[in-house]
C-alpha cells in the first residue's frame, strides 16, 4: 500500500513537473523574435548623421527605422507623463492595473488603461487585437517576458520608434521632423514634451483641432517636470510661452536622386552617407539659379558630382535640376549613358605621353584633314598649321586629337580606356573609329569624375610613399559613410598611367581659360590651381566640364534629359560656369601637385618645335619631361642650310665663295602645316630658295594644264541630269611630289605622282591653289558660269 502511494506521488510530480516545463517553455517562447515587422521608410542622412531625404515606407506610413538611441529630454518626457515607475516595475504595474480597475468597474467605462510602457510597446507590436481584460492579461504576461529580453532602455527604444504620432508619422525621429523640422536630438523641452503626450492621443496634432487639450496636456506634464525639479522655473516659463506645431513639414529633399538609387538595395533602411550637407545644399542652390537662366533657352537638365580624392567619397550628389516631369526631373542624370564630347582628349594625351610617343610641347599638325569619309573640324571653323600639343589640349581643338588618335593608334587607346572601367564603353575600337576622342563613345560623370579622380590620386600618393604606386587606384568612390576605400598594395609599377605623365597633362588642363563674366578670375587663379576640361557633344547635345585640384574633383553635365540639342549648348559657356562656382565653395586644403621628379628627367628641348633637340635646333632649353619621353626622336624641323650673307638665297660653292657662305639653322614645316601656321605665326620664314647662278640642285617648277588663267567654265550635266565635276590638272617637275589642292583657301585634297583632282565648284568666281612639299605654290583664277 506504501509502494503505491509512493508511485502515485512520485507521477503527480512527474506530471506537475512536465506541467511546469512546458509552461516555462511556453513562457520562454512566446515572445516572437522580431517585436516588428512593419515596413519603413528609407532614410539617407548626411556624414553629420544629419536628415537629407526618406522615401515613405511601402504601407504609406512615414515610419523611420528603429533607433537605439533616445534623447534625454524625450525619454524624461515620456518616462514621466506614461509610466513614472518605468525603472522599478518588472513589465507591469499592480498598482495601477488596480486603480484602472476599480474606477473603470465603478464607471462602467473604460477610463484608465493601467499600462506601463513596456505593455504598450507589446499592444503596439500586436496590432488589431481587441481591447479585453484577457488581451490585457496576454500583454501583461508577454510585457514581463519582455523585461527579462531586453533593457529598459532598449523597451524605451521599441516604443519610441513604433508610437503613432498623429495621421501616418509614426514613430519619434519621423514625428520630430514632420512637425518640428528638426531631429528629436534638438528639439526643445517643449516640443519634447508635447511629443511626449501626443501618442496617448495623436488625432489631437492635426492643425485646429483640440489644439486647447493638446496644449493643457503638455503643458501639465511640464509643470510637472517642474515640480519633479528636472526644470527651473525659468525653463518652464519660456517652454509654455512656445507656440504648438502647425501644419506639418515637407521632409528634407536635398538629395532626391541619391535616395532613389540607394534605396534599390537598402529599401526601408537608414543609410549614413558621405553627403556634406552644407555643401550639398549650397550646389543644389547653384544648379536651381543656373537653370533658371539655362531654361529659357529650353536647357532643362543638368548634374553635379564631388569627390574628395583622398576618401574618395561623394561630397555632393546633385543628379538633376528642379525641373517639371515634362522634362524628366526624376532621371538620375549622373550614371546615364550621355556623349563624351571632348572630355577624353585628356587621358589621350597622358596615354602618348605615358607610351613616349609624345613630349608636353611638341608640335602636331592642325590642318584640314579627311580620313576617308570623316572629315573632323576644330570648333572656330580655323586651324593653325601646327602647335603644341599641350596647347592643342587646352584649347581643344579638334583636328589635332584626331591625328593624334591615328598616330597613337586606336586600338591602343582603346585599351586605355578599358583600364578606366568606363562601363558605357561596351563595343570594340573599331565600332567607333576616329570618332572616339570626339564624342563617338558614350560614358556616363560618375566614371568619368571617378578616372580623374583616380589620376590626382595616383599624383598624391606617389608623393606622399616616396614614389610608389597604389594597385587599386582606379577604384569605385563611396557614398556610404561606413566604407572605407582599400587603395591595395603598394608597388613600384605604375597602375596605368606614371605620375610624370599625369602631372604634365594636369599642367596644361590648367592653362584652359575660364569662361568670362567672374571678376575674381585673377584671384581665384592664385588661390586655387584647377585642371580642368569641357566638352561638347555633336549636336549640342551635352556640354561637360571637369575639373579636379588636389584635393577634390568636380564634374557637370548640362543638357536635355531627351537628348535634345540646342544652340549655345557648350561645355565652356553652360556646364564650366557650374563647375567654378561649385570650386568656389571648396576649401583650399592644399597647393597644387607635386611635381614627380623621380619619374621625370632634365633634357634639351627645342623651344620652337617642343621635340627633343637635335644638333641643329639654334634655341633650347632644359625642361623636366617624363621618363618615358627619351624615346621620342629628336626635333624634325630644323634643318643646316647655306646661305648668302644676306641670308636671301641658298648657295653653295658653285655660285659663292666659301668665305662669304653662311652655315645657317632654319625652321621648316611641311607644305600644308607651314600654310596654315605662317597665318597665325608671321615671323615664320619660309624656307630661301636656291639663288639662280647655282648649280647642282634640280630647279622645281609647277604649272597648271587646266583650267586656264581666268577661264570661263560650264559644268554639264549627264545622262541623270547630275552635273559633271572638274578636273583639276597640275604638271611638276618632281612628279613623285605630294602637292596640297585649295580652293578659295579651303583644303580639298592632295595628289601623289598624276596630279589630277575632280571638284564640283558653285556658279562663280573661283580660285585654285595647289602648294607642293618644298613650299611652291601656284594659283589659279576661273568663273564657272551656269
Amino acid at each position: 500500500m506504501k509502494v503505491s502511494k509512493v508511485i502515485g506521488y512520485m507521477k503527480k510530480r512527474k506530471v506537475k513537473f512536465i506541467v511546469l516545463s512546458l509552461v516555462i517553455i511556453a513562457y520562454y517562447f512566446c515572445l516572437p523574435k522580431q517585436l516588428f515587422k512593419d515596413s519603413t521608410s528609407t532614410v539617407i542622412t548626411g556624414s553629420n548623421n544629419e536628415l537629407i531625404g526618406a522615401k515613405i515606407a511601402d504601407d504609406g506610413q512615414w515610419r523611420f527605422p528603429h533607433n537605439d538611441s533616445i534623447p534625454k529630454k524625450f525619454k524624461t518626457c515620456i518616462v514621466q507623463f506614461e509610466d513614472e515607475y518605468f525603472y522599478k516595475h518588472p513589465g507591469f504595474n499592480p498598482i495601477s492595473i488596480f486603480k484602472a480597475l476599480k474606477e473603470n468597474i465603478s464607471t462602467r467605462t473604460v477610463k484608465r488603461g493601467g499600462s506601463t510602457l513596456t505593455q504598450q510597446v507589446i499592444r503596439l507590436s500586436r496590432k488589431g487585437k481587441s481591447r479585453t481584460y484577457f488581451e490585457k492579461l496576454k500583454e501583461l504576461i508577454l510585457a514581463t517576458r519582455l523585461e527579462f529580453r531586453y533593457s529598459k532602455e532598449a523597451i524605451l527604444a521599441y516604443y519610441s520608434s513604433n508610437a503613432p504620432f498623429g495621421g501616418n508619422v509614426v514613430g519619434l525621429d519621423a514625428a520630430s521632423w514632420r512637425y518640428f523640422n528638426r531631429s528629436a536630438t534638438n528639439l526643445s523641452w517643449a516640443e519634447s514634451a508635447t511629443l511626449a503626450v501626443l501618442p496617448n492621443a495623436p488625432s489631437l496634432i492635426y492643425p485646429g483641432k483640440n489644439e486647447k487639450k493638446l496644449l493643457n496636456k503638455r503643458n501639465r506634464l511640464l509643470e510637472k517636470l517642474m515640480q519633479n525639479a528636472i526644470i527651473d522655473s525659468l525653463t518652464y516659463d519660456l517652454s509654455i510661452a512656445e507656440l504648438l506645431p502647425q501644419k506639418p513639414y515637407p521632409l528634407p529633399k536635398m538629395a532626391p536622386h541619391l535616395l532613389q538609387k540607394i534605396s534599390k538595395n537598402n529599401k526601408g533602411k537608414s543609410i549614413e552617407t558621405t553627403i556634406d550637407i552644407s555643401l550639398q545644399t549650397q550646389v543644389n542652390t547653384i544648379v536651381r539659379q543656373h537653370h533658371s537662366l539655362l531654361s529659357q533657352n529650353e536647357i532643362h537638365n543638368a548634374a553635379v558630382l564631388v569627390l574628395d580624392i583622398k576618401t574618395r567619397q561623394v561630397l555632393a550628389y546633385v543628379g538633376n535640376t528642379p525641373t517639371s516631369k515634362k522634362h524628366q526631373k526624376d532621371v538620375d542624370i549622373i550614371d546615364k549613358p550621355r556623349s563624351t564630347g571632348s572630355i577624353l582628349k585628356p587621358f589621350l594625351y597622358a596615354a602618348m605621353l605615358d607610351a613616349g610617343d609624345l613630349l608636353p610641347n611638341t608640335l602636331v599638325a592642325d590642318v584640314p584633314s579627311q580620313f576617308g569619309s570623316y572629315n573632323p573640324e576644330n570648333y572656330n571653323k580655323t586651324y593653325d598649321g601646327a602647335i603644341p600639343a599641350s596647347k592643342a589640349l587646352s584649347r581643344s581643338l579638334n583636328v589635332p586629337s584626331v591625328r593624334m588618335l591615328q598616330e597613337f593608334g586606336l586600338d591602343r587607346f582603346h585599351h586605355y580606356l578599358k583600364e578606366l572601367n568606363l562601363k558605357d564603353l561596351k563595343y570594340n575600337a573599331n565600332h567607333y573609329g576616329l570618332s572616339l576622342i570626339l564624342g563617338g563613345a558614350e560614358s556616363n560623370l560618375w566614371d568619368l569624375c571617378k578616372s580623374y579622380a583616380a589620376l590626382s590620386s595616383t599624383l598624391n600618393h606617389f608623393s606622399e610613399t616616396s614614389s610608389e604606386y597604389y594597385s587599386n587606384e582606379f577604384c569605385e568612390p563611396t557614398l556610404l559613410a561606413s566604407e572605407m576605400i582599400d587603395f591595395g598594395e603598394l608597388q613600384s609599377e605604375k597602375t596605368l598611367f606614371d605620375a610624370a605623365s599625369i602631372y604634365l597633362t594636369y599642367e596644361s588642363l590648367k592653362e584652359v581659360n575660364r569662361p568670362e563674366g567672374n571678376e575674381n578670375w585673377e584671384f581665384f587663379d592664385n588661390s586655387k590651381q584647377i585642371a580642368w576640361k569641357t566638352g561638347t557633344s555633336f549636336g549640342f547635345r551635352d556640354a561637360w566640364a571637369i575639373g579636379t585640384t588636389k584635393d577634390y574633383v568636380v564634374g557637370v553635365w548640362v543638357g536635355n534629359a531627351d537628348g535634345e540639342g540646342r544652340p549655345g549648348l557648350v561645355g565652356v559657356e553652360t556646364a564650366a560656369p557650374i563647375l567654378f562656382d561649385v570650386f568656389d565653395l571648396l576649401p583650399k586644403k592644399s597647393n597644387w601637385f607635386s611635381i614627380p621628379f623621380d619619374e621625370m628627367q632634365k633634357v634639351a628641348i627645342c623651344k620652337k618645335s617642343g621635340h627633343r633637340a637635335s644638333q641643329n635646333c639654334d634655341e633650347t632649353e632644359n625642361r623636366f619631361v617624363q621618363i618615358s619621353g627619351l624615346k621620342t626622336k629628336p626635333c624634325p624641323y630644323h634643318i643646316l642650310i647655306h646661305t648668302d650673307r644676306n641670308e636671301t638665297y641658298q648657295v653653295n660653292t658653285s655660285c659663292e665663295d666659301a668665305g662669304n657662305i653662311k652655315h645657317k639653322s632654319w625652321f621648316v614645316l611641311p607644305p600644308l602645316m607651314a600654310y596654315y601656321y605662317k597665318t597665325k605665326n608671321p615671323f615664320y620664314k619660309a624656307l630661301p630658295k636656291f639663288r639662280n647662278d647655282c648649280l647642282g640642285d634640280d630647279i622645281i617648277s609647277m604649272e597648271f594644264i587646266y583650267p586656264k588663267e581666268n577661264n570661263r567654265i560650264f559644268l554639264p550635266k549627264d545622262f541623270n541630269a547630275n552635273t559633271n565635276e572638274m578636273i583639276l590638272k597640275m604638271a611638276h617637275s618632281k612628279p613623285e611630289s605630294t602637292l596640297f589642292w585649295y580652293m578659295d583657301n579651303t583644303f580639298i585634297g592632295s595628289t601623289k605622282d598624276i596630279h589630277e583632282l575632280a571638284v564640283l565648284p558653285k556658279h562663280g568666281k573661283h580660285i585654285i591653289t595647289a602648294v607642293d612639299e618644298f613650299g611652291n605654290e601656284a594659283k589659279r583664277y576661273f568663273e564657272v558660269s551656269r
